[in-house]
């Protein structure tokens, strides 16, 4: 079923992605002096706040419906937003957000993909692989370019920290979805509770989350680059497996590269222009859907 129209939910995950893209650019941007589980709280708890608005207005009786059963792989997944939140914006204000966004989402792929094969046995093809060894080849020649950079070595582990939690979170978000959960309720949860655990953080620096300049940040990292983001994430999650969705995610350090370039001032050299273009062949690769016959092959086998 997943390859018989996988489209939509590549155009979600794609649309989730292009919108992460924009956080740390976003970041930079604002030059707001707010920590990084603070910002990253505040995110994620007003993007909690405004998925739980808009699922009780709608359907209720889904939040209900998550059950006991529901809570082991909701608490994993709230876990892993919290952690990905505060290891990601601390990686961002070390060593950059062009750096940490290609760190953190160059390991994403291969951490979905063990995870996804550890918790569900899924089997990942050869398609799978090549298409993720291109794009993240072409995340890495993304960073190369600029000689200039100095690449803070504890902001880079934050950024394999953040990665292996995003991993985390799109398999936990699949288990859910494989057991019918109502995925709008389960992700107002996680982002509620992983905004709840960085609570001290967001409230100790409250006034200046209040900025202006702040303010805005935060208004459009939460209802825009959380809630909306996360939403069309999982809602793609149901067409595509968390493997190719972790590959898909990897359009996030091409967003944010572009916007460094058009936004931040950088510049666009050579070597980042055959980044972008190894990083979108390996994403064509990974969502090429099978001729007939080879579809034909496997389900024979």
């Amino acid at each position: 079923m997943e390859q018989r129209d996988q489209r939509p939910g590549v155009l979600l995950v794609l649309s989730a992605a292009v919108l992460w893209g924009t956080v740390g650019p976003a970041q930079v941007l604002a030059g707001s002096a707010v920590g990084p589980a603070a910002l990253g709280g505040a995110r994620i708890l007003l993007g909690g706040l405004v998925l739980a608005a808009a699922v009780l207005a709608t359907d209720p009786a889904s939040v209900r419906a998550l059950t006991a059963r529901r809570w082991p792989a909701l608490l994993a997944a709230s876990a892993a937003t919290a952690t990905f939140q505060t290891a990601f914006l601390m990686s961002v204000a070390s060593t950059g957000a062009a750096v940490a966004t290609a760190v953190t989402f160059g390991i994403v792929p291969v951490a979905t993909g063990v995870a996804e094969r550890i918790a569900f046995g899924t089997r990942l093809s050869r398609r799978w692989a090549a298409g993720t060894v291109c794009a993240i080849l072409g995340c890495v020649v993304l960073v190369v370019p600029a000689g200039g950079v100095q690449v803070d070595v504890a902001g880079a582990a934050l950024g394999v920290v953040a990665g292996g939690c995003f991993g985390v979170y799109t398999v936990a978000a699949k288990h859910l979805i494989g057991h019918g959960a109502s995925m709008p309720a389960a992700v107002a949860v996680t982002l509620l509770v992983g905004g709840t655990v960085l609570a001290p953080w967001t409230l100790a620096a409250l006034p200046a989350l209040t900025a202006p300049g702040t303010l805005a940040l935060v208004l459009w990292l939460g209802p825009v680059t959380a809630a909306a983001a996360y939403w069309f994430f999982v809602t793609g999650l149901r067409r595509v497996s968390a493997a190719t969705a972790g590959t898909l995610s990897l359009v996030e350090p091409l967003v944010a590269t572009g916007l460094a370039v058009l936004v931040l001032g950088e510049r666009l050299s050579a070597p980042v222009t055959a980044g972008a273009i190894l990083l979108l062949g390996g994403l064509v690769i990974v969502t090429r859907r099978a001729s007939p016959e080879k579809r034909a092959l496997r389900s024979a086998v």
